[in-house]
């Protein structure tokens, strides 16, 4: 088999992996799909994706990563959280990513219900009903987190597929 051939099944198979790890938090999603990319352009001698194209896709994979650690901070601020719960949401979404599954979803939530009741001072039964609002509102953050990368990564491949078939 032709290395070159090799390395485009390689890219394919960052492409696809990265594209899981939009939904499946262990995995970097979009920086993977750059990877696949990036490949795929080394591999064809950057004739069919040049300079220009690379640089593209890097900066949408830059701004995937921006939107992966503020989402969940900007859905905790959305719904009135103190600077202590945001910032929490944004610990707990980092402390999250060495848990798991179960921890990229409970680790946002967490942080930013105790960052929440820290800044409180109590843990009345109003405190506690503010403190889950702002969890919910981190786990929306993530939701809409998602949404962006996904639509993130539909317009790399866009741009990959176009620079690839047209000159």
């Amino acid at each position: 088999m032709e290395a070159q051939s090799i390395y485009y099944a390689i890219a394919i198979l960052l492409v696809l992996v990265g594209l899981a790890g939009i939904v499946l938090p262990a995995l970097p999603g979009l920086p993977l799909v750059f990877a696949g990319m990036l490949l795929a352009a080394w591999a064809g001698g950057f004739e069919q994706i040049g300079g220009w194209t690379v640089l593209a896709l890097a900066v949408l994979t830059l701004v995937s990563i921006g939107v992966d650690f503020l989402a969940s901070a900007a859905g905790a601020k959305r719904v009135g959280a103190s600077r202590l719960a945001v910032i929490g949401a944004l610990v707990g979404t980092v402390v999250g990513l060495f848990f798991g599954l179960v921890g990229v979803f409970i680790g946002p939530f967490a942080g930013a219900v105790i960052g929440e009741l820290v800044a409180r001072r109590g843990l009345g039964h109003r405190d506690l009903g503010q403190a889950t609002r702002v969890g919910i509102g981190t786990w929306f953050g993530l939701f809409v987190g998602i949404v962006l990368k996904l639509t993130l990564a539909f317009a790399m491949v866009g741009i990959f597929a176009l620079a690839w078939w047209t000159d």
